[in-house]
């Protein structure tokens, strides 16, 4: 049984509904799961990181089973921006004012934007396999633009990637999953078919679309800041094993940590033997290495 021990809730906030996950007790734990994914990814290491914080452990606005508002082509409602807000809001609203952030794939993203946006509430950030945005698009390479077929993919205009995923949403989340994993049998198949479940719902492939066509304004206000340092430490863990993804997160020309150094003043990491998924194919390590981390603070 994955979350034993844990209470689920949902939260209102100024936008839409989030569903989470929340758990042990200690200094508040903010995890922020990445796609195609929900907050089910933590299932392996919330138990742990419970023993010493409260774990919050949600669906991002547009995932699992929180709100999908309709956006009308509305950069605005899935933009890190809006998305970070909601979490905010959600610490708040569980008596959190400050707190620290973990994130994974998209929910690093929104991390990074939330520490930008309320570096007050932002006590540390950790990276789990994600270059930051702007880096990666300003230095686009043929070997990142493959990894990342499917940024340039669910960028098109609706509802061609809609029709495209929708039609075969299994297939193709079945392929992202294989494609991006190096450890073998990492995904159980309780969150598999919790991944499946929210996948599989149009709304959601909706949603996440716009999510990744949000990156036009996301790199918007990525530019208005840029320069801007955390002052908040960061620590950045990636994959270190994903051989049918050459150029992964970096392409031919980026180097992990030195993006990151360039965006915050503390900043500390390693490659872990793994693939994309790091909670899930690493679970003991990557617990261990968030641990130490979160100790020095």
């Amino acid at each position: 049984m994955m979350f034993e021990g844990f209470a689920k809730e949902q939260i209102q906030t100024a936008g839409t509904t989030i569903n989470l996950v929340r758990g042990g007790g200690g200094p508040p734990l903010l995890l922020l799961h990445g796609y195609p994914q929900t907050h089910v990814e933590w299932h392996k290491v919330a138990p742990k990181l419970a023993e010493h914080f409260t774990v919050v452990a949600p669906d991002l606005r547009g995932y699992g089973d929180s709100g999908k508002p309709p956006s009308d082509g509305s950069l605005i409602t899935y933009c890190k921006r809006t998305t970070a807000q909601d979490q905010v809001e959600v610490m708040s609203k569980l008596g959190f004012e400050s707190f620290q952030v973990v994130g994974h794939d998209r929910g690093v993203r929104v991390g990074h934007r939330m520490a930008l946006d309320h570096p007050t509430r932002v006590k540390t950030l950790t990276s789990l396999d994600v270059v930051a945005s702007q880096a990666a698009f300003e230095s686009m390479d043929a070997d990142l633009a493959f990894s990342w077929f499917h940024w340039h993919l669910m960028r098109q205009p609706s509802p061609f990637p809609e029709t495209l995923i929708g039609n075969s949403a299994k297939v193709y989340l079945d392929f992202l999953l294989e494609q991006w994993t190096a450890i073998e049998g990492a995904i159980s198949e309780e969150a598999y078919a919790e991944y499946l479940r929210c996948f599989s719902d149009p709304e959601t492939i909706r949603a996440s679309c716009m999510d990744y066509r949000a990156i036009e304004l996301d790199l918007v206000h990525d530019a208005e800041d840029r320069g801007r340092k955390l002052d908040c430490p960061v620590l950045a863990l990636w994959a270190g094993n994903m051989p049918r993804r050459p150029g992964w997160q970096t392409g031919a020309k980026l180097d992990m940590l030195s993006t990151w150094r360039e965006r915050a003043h503390d900043v500390r990491g390693r490659a872990i033997d793994c693939g994309h998924f790091l909670p899930e194919e690493a679970p003991d390590e990557t617990t261990d290495e968030i641990l130490a981390f979160l100790r020095e603070q």
